[in-house]
């Protein structure tokens, strides 16, 4: 589905962009932690572990790491999308150990925000035409509207803060403030 919504008028200034993201991310490592090994493994039918939740999201980050990069050498952002279930089922995240997931989920997204505070403005902000991001990016953008790098960016946050609340859901108990 095509959603006309932009991920870039929710986040404000850049700066305030990047802070969101850091923010997510170190306190969503530390409420992670607290969820247990086992709770971590049980599967529903037909849904996700929530190991399996942050495998998907180590994939994305995966995925989106290179198109990033990329992103910012070409005219155009067309890179290839993947299949999440197949990845997540290929890699046994449920066999893995939680605490192992939490902390390469977090090195890797705090080595991609750091990525992205370093791709400059115009890059970030230059039109791109061709793109296919109508079939890879969270909230699809039309193939015929010119998009940006920046609108990758900020859609990525936005998986992943859906996903992070597929994990919440299960209401695992939040930590107190340290």
């Amino acid at each position: 589905m095509t959603e006309t919504v932009s991920p870039t008028s929710e986040h404000g200034t850049y700066q305030q962009f990047l802070d969101d993201f850091r923010q997510t991310v170190q306190g969503a490592a530390v409420r992670l932690k607290e969820i247990s090994e086992e709770d971590a493994s049980k599967v529903a039918a037909g849904e996700w572990s929530s190991k399996q939740v942050l495998g998907h999201l180590i994939d994305s980050a995966a995925n989106n790491h290179q198109r990033l990069v990329r992103g910012q050498f070409t005219d155009h952002l067309v890179f290839p999308g993947y299949d999440g279930d197949q990845w997540v089922d290929a890699q046994k995240y449920t066999d893995e150990s939680w605490p192992d997931l939490i902390d390469l989920w977090r090195a890797y997204n705090l080595h991609l925000l750091h990525v992205i505070s370093l791709i400059p403005e115009p890059v970030r902000t230059q039109q791109r035409e061709e793109h296919a991001l109508d079939q890879i990016a969270f909230v699809t953008v039309d193939r015929s509207t010119p998009t940006t790098l920046d609108y990758l960016i900020r859609d990525y946050l936005v998986h992943l803060k859906h996903h992070l609340d597929q994990i919440w859901s299960n209401k695992w108990p939040t930590p107190t403030k340290n």
